[in-house]
C-alpha cells in the first residue's frame, strides 16, 4: 500500500485527497480466516501516518496495530514499515484506516475475512448470488489537518463536514454530483450479501434501502441471530453485514430504488445536515433518464428514520446478540475480578494566560475520560511497556470518576468542567476478566459515544439511559448472549457496560470513534501484562518498526 496525494473531481471542484494506491475509498484488502498476513505501507507524502487493522484482534502482535504514539512511532516521509499479523479465529466485515491525525477522513477501506467454514445463516435454497460493499464516508472543504490544529490551537469546536458519501459518491442530493452516485445492480428473487462500513469521521448513520427488508447476520466480523429490520444505525468504526433479497417488483422502467443514509443527531452541536443517497438498480432492460433521476433524487426511502429517532436507534441496537451456538458460543465472561467506571465527557476547558480561545464563553472545547484529557507521549507506550514494563500499581488512571455528580442531569453551566492532562492508563495482570462501565454525561450536551477498544473483542452486557447504578444495572445483565464487538455506542445520556477478557498482552487504545474527541483527549490506554506461558508473552518488535 502507498500513501500518495490523489486529485478528486468532488462537489463541483477539484481538490487533492490523502489516499492509498490512489484510490478513494481505498482498496478492499481480503484474507482467509487463519491466514498470516503481511501488508507493507510505504509512505510517499510529507506527512507521517500510519495504519490500523480496525477490528483485528492482533494477538501478540501488538506492534501491527498501529494508533500512532500507542503501539509504534509514525511512518515517516519515504519509509516504510510491514504489518505482521494473524488473523486466528476471525471472519467476516472490518475496516483498515489510517491512525494519525484526522488522516482516516479519507485513508480507509474495506477488510474482508472469508470464513473456513460455510455461513451459518445461509439457507439451502438462498444462496448469495453476490457481495455488495457499501463504504460511507465523509468529504470536506478544506485539508482536514488544517481543521484539527486550528481546533486545537484555539479551542474552536469540531469542523463539519460538508458531504457524506456511499463508496466515495455523494450522490444527486448535492451540487454537480447525479454523476458521482453509487448504483448497485441485483437480478430479481436473488439474495446478496451488503457489507456495511461507516468510516465517516464523526457521524453515526442511518441507512436504508426503499421498499427492502434487510437481515442482519454479523457486527463487527462476529455472527449475529439473524433478524429483519427496514433500517439500520451504526456508528464510526461498526460493521454490519446484511442479507437482502431482491425480491420487489419495480412498478416503472427504470426498475430502481433509492438507498440513503443520513446522521442519528444526539447533540446540539453543529453536524452535517444532508443525506447520501445512491441506487439499487434492477438488471432489466430499463434505463434512468435524467428527468427520471432527478424526480427519484428527491425522494428518500419511506423506511429511513428521522435524524433524532433515539427510539429507533435503541430498539435496533437493542436487537443485536450474538449468535450463541455451540459452534460460536458467546464466551462472555459470567464472573468478573475488576470493574472500572469511568465517565466519557465533553469539557470547556480554561483559557490559558496570555492566548485567545474562541470555544464557547471564550474556553476551550476539550474531552476526558474519568476527568483525564489523554495526551499521547512522544514516543510509543508500547515500547515504554515491551522495555521497562508498566506495573498495575503504576498505572494512576482513576478506576472510578474522582467526583460523583448527577452526570447526565444537572446544570453543568455552574460547574468547574477543566481537566487533567496526562497519560495514564488501565493496567491489568493477563487473563483478568474486567469490566468497564462507560458513563455518558452532560457536562456541555449529552452524546452517543462510540467508543473503540483495540486488541480484544467484548461483550456489551448492559446499557441504559441516566446514570449507572452498580448496585442495580448489573443485575439486569445479559451473559447469556450478549453482543460481541470491538465499538460500541453509548447511549446518549446514558452507560453502557462492557465485559473482557484481557488475553492478549501488550498496549491498546480506548477512544471515541468520533475523531475530534480523540483529538480533544476522549481516550486512555488498556495494558494487559505478559501471561506466565511463552504463547502469552508480547512477541519482539520486528526489526523495521519505525523510529521516532
Amino acid at each position: 500500500l502507498q500513501l500518495e496525494w490523489k486529485k478528486v473531481n468532488r462537489l463541483c471542484t477539484t481538490k487533492r485527497l490523502l489516499t492509498v494506491n490512489g484510490q478513494f475509498p481505498g482498496p478492499t484488502i481480503t484474507v482467509n480466516e487463519g491466514d498470516d498476513v503481511e501488508i507493507k505501507v510505504t509512505n510517499r507524502v510529507a506527512n507521517n501516518t500510519t495504519i490500523h487493522w480496525h477490528g483485528i484482534k492482533q494477538k501478540r502482535t501488538g506492534w501491527a496495530d498501529g494508533p500512532a504514539y500507542v503501539t509504534q512511532c509514525p511512518i515517516g516521509r519515504g519509509q516504510s514499515y510491514t504489518y505482521k499479523f494473524t488473523v486466528a479465529e476471525q471472519r467476516g466485515t472490518l475496516l483498515w484506516h489510517a491512525h494519525y491525525s484526522w488522516q482516516r477522513a479519507s485513508v480507509y477501506g474495506a477488510f474482508i475475512i472469508n470464513p473456513r467454514l460455510p455461513y451459518p445463516f445461509i439457507a439451502p435454497n438462498r444462496p448469495i448470488h453476490a457481495e455488495i460493499p457499501i463504504i460511507f464516508g465523509e468529504l470536506w472543504d478544506k485539508e482536514v489537518d488544517d481543521f484539527e490544529a486550528t481546533m486545537l490551537a484555539t479551542g474552536a469546536g469540531a469542523a463539519i463536514s460538508v458531504a457524506y458519501t456511499i463508496n466515495g459518491l455523494p450522490g444527486p442530493l448535492y451540487p454537480c454530483s447525479a454523476k458521482d452516485t453509487y448504483t448497485a445492480t441485483v437480478e430479481y428473487g436473488k439474495t446478496y450479501m451488503i457489507r456495511v462500513i461507516n468510516a465517516a469521521l464523526g457521524d453515526e448513520l442511518f441507512f436504508s434501502i426503499a421498499k427492502h427488508t434487510l437481515t442482519v447476520v454479523e457486527v463487527d466480523a462476529v455472527y449475529t441471530k439473524p433478524f429483519t429490520t427496514t433500517a439500520i444505525m451504526i456508528a464510526p468504526g461498526q460493521t454490519t453485514t446484511l442479507l437482502l433479497t431482491a425480491d420487489q417488483l419495480p412498478s416503472d422502467p427504470t426498475a430502481t430504488f433509492v438507498m440513503a443514509a443520513t446522521p442519528y443527531v444526539t447533540s446540539i452541536f453543529p453536524f452535517d445536515n444532508s443525506t447520501t443517497m445512491g441506487y439499487l438498480k434492477y438488471n432489466t432492460t430499463g434505463t434512468i433518464s435524467k428527468d427520471r433521476t432527478r424526480d427519484l433524487s428527491v425522494k428518500l426511502p419511506e423506511n429511513l428514520p428521522k435524524m433524532e429517532d433515539t427510539k429507533f436507534a435503541t430498539t435496533f441496537t437493542n436487537r443485536i446478540k450474538s449468535l450463541a451456538s455451540s459452534q460460536y458460543p458467546c464466551n462472555v465472561p459470567k464472573t468478573i475480578d475488576r470493574r472500572v467506571i469511568t465517565t466519557i465527557s465533553l469539557n470547556l476547558q480554561d483559557c490559558p494566560q496570555n492566548k485567545t480561545c474562541t470555544g464557547y464563553d471564550g474556553k476551550m472545547f476539550m474531552a476526558s475520560m474519568n476527568n483525564q484529557s489523554f495526551l499521547r507521549p512522544s514516543t510509543s507506550i508500547l515500547e515504554t511497556h515491551y522495555r521497562t514494563g508498566l506495573g498495575t500499581g503504576s498505572s494512576g488512571f482513576p478506576e472510578r470518576p474522582l467526583n460523583k455528580f448527577d452526570y447526565t442531569g444537572g446544570n453543568a453551566s455552574t460547574m468547574n468542567t477543566n481537566m487533567e492532562f496526562g497519560s495514564r492508563v488501565i493496567v491489568v495482570p493477563y487473563g483478568t476478566k474486567i469490566e468497564i462501565v462507560l458513563q455518558g454525561t452532560n457536562l456541555l450536551a449529552p452524546e452517543n459515544h462510540p467508543i473503540h477498544i483495540h486488541g480484544h473483542n467484548f461483550y456489551v452486557v448492559g446499557t441504559g439511559f441516566g446514570n449507572f447504578d452498580e448496585s442495580r444495572d448489573p443485575k439486569g445483565y445479559n451473559l447469556v448472549d450478549p453482543p460481541e464487538r470491538n465499538t460500541v455506542g453509548v447511549p446518549m445520556g446514558g452507560w453502557a457496560a462492557i465485559r473482557i477478557e484481557a488475553d492478549n498482552p501488550g498496549v491498546w487504545f480506548v477512544h471515541c470513534h468520533f475523531e475530534p474527541h480523540t483529538s480533544w483527549g476522549l481516550a486512555t490506554g488498556f495494558v494487559v501484562q505478559d501471561g506466565p506461558l511463552p504463547s502469552q508473552r508480547l512477541l519482539p518488535p520486528p526489526k523495521d518498526l519505525p523510529a521516532c
